[in-house]
């Protein structure tokens, strides 16, 4: 494909850094450090699980603007505490508190992110554009390894807006004083990342590892990270 891209902008979450297997990992050691089977609950397999379908429902309502983040950080863990007839929204806000302090310090990245970024590195200019937390998502990327390849960091609560409003792109945009016509959006989120591209007038990549079933059209849609080397020459 003729190269007419300049930026690259990547999604974190879900696209480079494996957010459920890293979350996973956090609620065990919580689960093992807060010795939560005192208070009967005794799966931590399950508990995730069930604070994960949480988290998802929530999170949803965050990015639609119907929750805040401080709403969106206690109220998955009250609501999965409430489902083991547990109603203490204290109890939810420190663990909330202790979660998101494990969070980013966990380094799992999908398996052909180091090669993508290896590849791009050289021919792009590089850059995150993310829906999470400012703190947050800087301490991944530095933990992970990889805040290096990364020209700028643009979160939603840097720019005032998040996907898929089209505010943050154009923030983007003027951050990286580039023109649209050369920035192409890697994420895996139909609504916020690629309706957002879409709104933005970008170009967009869907990274759909889980060959999800979809009726939307994209510019382009990848299963693997490794795959924009063919469509990033």
């Amino acid at each position: 494909m003729m190269k007419k891209y300049k930026h690259v902008f990547f999604d974190l979450d879900h696209t480079l850094w494996d957010f459920e297997k890293n979350s996973t990992e956090s609620i065990a050691d919580l689960y093992k450090a807060e010795e939560l089977h005192k208070l009967g609950i005794d799966d931590v397999d399950y508990f995730t699980g069930r604070y994960h379908f949480h988290n998802s429902i929530y999170w949803e309502k965050y990015q639609r603007g119907e929750i805040n983040r401080d709403t969106l950080r206690y109220i998955r863990f009250h609501s999965t505490l409430q489902e083991y007839a547990i109603d203490d929204a204290k109890k939810a806000r420190e663990l909330a508190e202790k979660y998101l302090a494990i969070l980013p310090t966990k380094r799992n990245l999908f398996s052909d992110t180091i090669e993508i970024l290896d590849y791009l590195y050289p021919k792009y200019s590089l850059h995150i554009l993310s829906n999470g937390f400012e703190e947050t998502q800087h301490k991944k990327l530095r933990n992970a390894g990889i805040e290096n390849y990364f020209r700028y960091i643009i979160t939603s609560e840097k720019s005032g807006y998040q996907k898929p409003e089209r505010g943050i792109f154009d923030y983007a945009l003027q951050l990286t004083n580039a023109a649209k016509d050369e920035c192409i959006f890697v994420g895996d989120d139909a609504y916020a990342d690629m309706l957002g591209a879409q709104n933005a007038g970008w170009d967009h990549v869907f990274y759909n590892p889980e060959k999800k079933n979809h009726f939307q059209k994209f510019t382009f849609e990848i299963h693997s990270l490794s795959e924009l080397k063919k469509l990033l020459q």
